[in-house]
């Protein structure tokens, strides 16, 4: 997307002004906010709980707590808001500040902030940017960029944007019309999902409701999973999920109920193209007349070596339909409800705050998430699943499901489906309802699912299923007086179904003849054999995770179609290859998938279970010639009763507490993370205060 320039003796001056207002200090002073109501409790993990008098007391705490962790990523978030990435992090980060300014995340926030936010949200708004503020002036050492900081209600909004605009699609929309593969399918990472799963009482042996918070996330990163416990005496009691830069429990539980996420796949953006005047540039043709494109020049600060950094011109445009790009193939519009309505950040808010379905229901309805399926259990007989998406009310005369041409006004919409027309199920007979990035429409036991005619077709959510919901809905059929441990194995299941369904169709893999293929019978057998687990002791999976990714990788490398069944020849050629793989790299056979897929924390090295698309799902990539480690997937779990009293919950996250190496929880929950062991947390500040290994409030310089 960016080429570099030659420099001109006007753009060596701006690189000398960009050097030295990157290397400058910081001239601003401490919020002056108290903090004498604040108090965090670190637990025997690291985790911390943060208490406070008011919300916003809790919102500084856990700012204040994540940048100790993490300050790092955090930053890597709000340098994303302020469009500065480039000036850090290269060529690679311009592009993320290209996005931003094409986008007008910045401005959107600006103009949108002060009308659309209530007070006490603003209120919680401010308390973080304080804490981010103060911390980065009590730890300079740990600034990435002077100039970013002071950090502004601007910066973080815009950065909510920008990340709620990647969920609905924009980012892979910019690059198939930057690419020129604007109609090929996309191919989704089958292990970029989620679990979700609820068991209604009626269905459990102790008469408790079941959640399971399983989300697939990338491991490390700026979208890796943090775990706090927020509360405050304002009634704000809630542990669970957030990423580098979050204000709230993005997912996780409070004493009353519990939501998951999975992401979802309705439509929820549109591409245009615009029909160009032959002639005039920019000049495009709307109802007969033509319209002149928006055009804004950028500057894009590009890091080279230490301390130097680069501008680089850039243009963006936009027409009515929306942000908009110039390629040799054409010039396409992006529209997405993601930049118009901002409120999600809110919405999390009044989410985690919710008391009991109704106050729940009714944060849902404020319609701010632009996607996510949400599964939801509670502590007073209800389990809910809603397939949750920001869907425009299109046009019916046209047909939004690919490319469409922008040239009339009847084509724009302005209006979204209201929650109650959303996919959505409550307390089904079959007593359980979940979700693994599957359609809605298969959400419970096939006597109580929806029906899809009943939904409007451009809403266009999936039909189609996957490994992991074939699979879940199989171990979740015909249950009777579930226990827990039967619910915690069910969650931790690492097994494939006997008919495979990702992108490529991979099982003529095991209808081969070994008898044909002497030199590789051994590992035709061996593949064959295999029970379908994704163990770190399987040999099979092993096997098997070297085929999937050197299809994958060759299907990448050679532009083959990813949704073709795979042939006979190339199923010898990718055995041949692990065989010899295995025989030359290992010099043994056979070798377990433990042996060859690691979890990885510093120099620390683990057997890790898990496969794409199984239900404990692992994608990995090569750690060296002989290794892969453990990438995206399984991250952040909880698993929670809800009874009387407080609900009774565990969980893991996949390496730590903290990012930073001299920590001792950076890598403290690696072993039981490998075990597939979790760890009980609490609710109860008074038994929380009574166990803390530490106990303390933000400490500024």
């Amino acid at each position: 997307m960016l080429r570099m320039h030659r420099l001109s003796a006007y753009s060596i001056l701006l690189v000398l002004i960009g050097s030295l207002y990157s290397c400058g200090q910081l001239s601003y002073e401490y919020s002056g906010y108290d903090i004498s109501n604040i108090q965090i409790a670190r637990d025997f993990y690291g985790v911390p709980h943060i208490f406070g008098k008011s919300d916003a007391d809790v919102v500084y705490g856990l700012a204040w707590s994540h940048a100790e962790d993490d300050f790092e990523t955090i930053q890597q978030t709000l340098l994303a808001g302020k469009a500065m990435v480039g000036r850090v992090f290269g060529e690679n980060g311009a592009a993320v500040d290209y996005f931003v300014h094409l986008l007008e995340t910045r401005e959107i926030a600006a103009n949108k902030y002060e009308t659309d936010f209530s007070p006490p949200f603003k209120a919680l708004v401010k308390a973080y940017l304080a804490a981010m503020n103060d911390f980065a002036l009590a730890y300079p050492e740990r600034i990435l960029l002077p100039a970013a900081f002071p950090v502004s209600e601007t910066d973080i909004i815009s950065a909510y944007i920008l990340s709620l605009a990647q969920m609905s699609g924009a980012d892979e929309a910019v690059k198939k019309i930057v690419n020129g593969t604007l109609e090929i399918p996309e191919v989704k990472d089958p292990s970029a999902g989620s679990n979700a799963i609820a068991i209604h009482p009626a269905l459990t042996d102790s008469g408790e409701a079941f959640l399971a918070i399983n989300s697939h996330q990338p491991l490390t990163g700026p979208v890796a999973w943090y775990e706090a416990h927020l509360c405050s005496e304002e009634g704000w009691n809630a542990l669970g999920g957030l990423f580098p830069g979050g204000l709230t429990i993005f997912h996780g539980i409070n004493e009353h109920l519990g939501w998951a996420h999975t992401v979802n796949y309705p439509d929820k953006l549109d591409v245009f193209q615009l029909k160009m005047h032959p002639s005039k540039k920019l000049h495009y043709e709307v109802d007969g007349e033509y319209l002149v494109l928006e055009e804004k020049r950028v500057w894009l600060k590009v890091r080279l070596w230490d301390f130097i950094t680069v501008p680089i011109p850039k243009k963006v445009w936009k027409s009515i339909f929306g942000p908009t790009l110039v390629t040799d193939q054409g010039t396409f519009s992006i529209k997405t409800g993601s930049l118009e309505i901002i409120t999600a950040p809110e919405q999390w808010y009044h989410m985690n705050k919710a008391k009991n379905f109704h106050e729940f229901s009714t944060a849902m309805n404020q319609m701010a998430l632009p996607g996510f399926n949400t599964v939801y259990a509670d502590k007073y007989d209800t389990i809910f699943y809603v397939s949750n998406a920001l869907l425009p009310v299109r046009n019916p005369q046209h047909d939004y499901s690919k490319t469409i041409l922008g040239d009339s006004k009847s084509k724009l919409w302005d209006s979204y489906y209201p929650f109650s027309a959303l996919p959505q199920q409550i307390n089904p007979t079959s007593g359980y309802l979940f979700n693994t990035n599957h359609s809605p429409f298969k959400a419970t036991d096939p006597t109580s699912q929806l029906d899809p005619t009943n939904y409007e077709p451009q809403m266009g959510y999936l039909l189609t299923e996957n490994n992991r919901s074939i699979r879940l809905a199989g171990l979740l059929l015909n249950q009777e007086a579930m226990s827990y441990e039967t619910f915690k194995a069910i969650k931790f299941d690492k097994t494939l179904p006997d008919s495979l369904l990702y992108e490529l169709n991979v099982n003529p893999l095991f209808k081969l003849d070994a008898n044909k293929y002497p030199a590789i019978a051994k590992s035709i057998q061996a593949l064959q054999a295999w029970d379908r687990s994704a163990d770190a002791n399987s040999v099979g999976a092993a096997y098997f995770a070297y085929i999937y990714y050197f299809l994958r990788d060759r299907t990448t490398e050679l532009t083959l179609d990813p949704k073709r069944t795979l042939s006979e020849e190339e199923a010898i050629l990718a055995i041949e290859s692990a065989q010899t793989f295995f025989l030359t790299a290992f010099e043994q056979f056979p070798v377990t998938l433990g042996e060859y897929q690691k979890l990885v924390r510093g120099e620390q090295e683990m057997p890790l279970f898990g496969l794409p698309d199984v239900i404990a799902a692992m994608r990995s990539e090569p750690l060296n010639e002989k290794t892969r480690k453990g990438e995206q997937g399984e991250s952040y779990i909880m698993m929670v009763r809800f009874g009387e009293g407080l609900p009774i919950v565990e969980t893991i996250n996949v390496y730590g507490a903290s990012n930073q190496q001299d920590n001792p929880h950076y890598a403290d929950q690696m072993g039981l993370f490998a075990r597939q062991k979790l760890k009980p947390m609490i609710l109860d500040k008074d038994v929380v205060l009574k166990s803390a290994q530490r106990i303390y409030k933000p400490k500024k310089q």
